[in-house]
């Protein structure tokens, strides 16, 4: 699905985005986090032994959801799709995304703590785009 200037200019924004993902049980796992667009995928950050990163892998569907916050005066959007897990061996996507969010001087001290960390990203492929008020 590609984007449309509107959604580039929405996701170029700095918002914390929530993921979605299915447990094992059947619920719903939610967890605000940072993110980076690519192309028209998002992609996220994570340490390979978390709960989204289990249940991206057991159940490839998920959905991330944008703004919309009551209050914010703003719009947001749900992004549903195809949830892929990919290795960040030098840590490429790890470095974007921080340096997205943090001052150069905190995201190099967040990075060197890191640095020994088994990283991986999940990216969303983008199927269905939903506008949520």
């Amino acid at each position: 699905m590609a984007f449309t200037d509107e959604l580039i200019a929405f996701l170029d924004q700095k918002m914390i985005a929530r993921l979605a993902t299915i447990d094992d049980a059947g619920y719903p796992h939610v967890v605000p986090l940072w993110y980076l667009r690519d192309g028209d995928d998002l992609v996220i950050m994570s340490d390979r032994e978390t709960r989204k990163v289990h249940n991206a892998r057991a159940r490839a569907k998920g959905a991330i959801q944008i703004g919309g916050d009551p209050g914010a005066g703003q719009s947001g959007y749900l992004f549903q799709g195809d949830l892929v897990v990919e290795d960040d061996p030098d840590h490429f996507w790890t470095a974007a995304i921080t340096r997205r969010y943090e001052t150069k001087a905190r995201a190099d001290q967040l990075l060197e703590e890191w640095k020994d960390d088994d990283t991986v990203i999940i990216r969303l492929k983008v199927r269905k785009t939903v506008r949520v008020y």
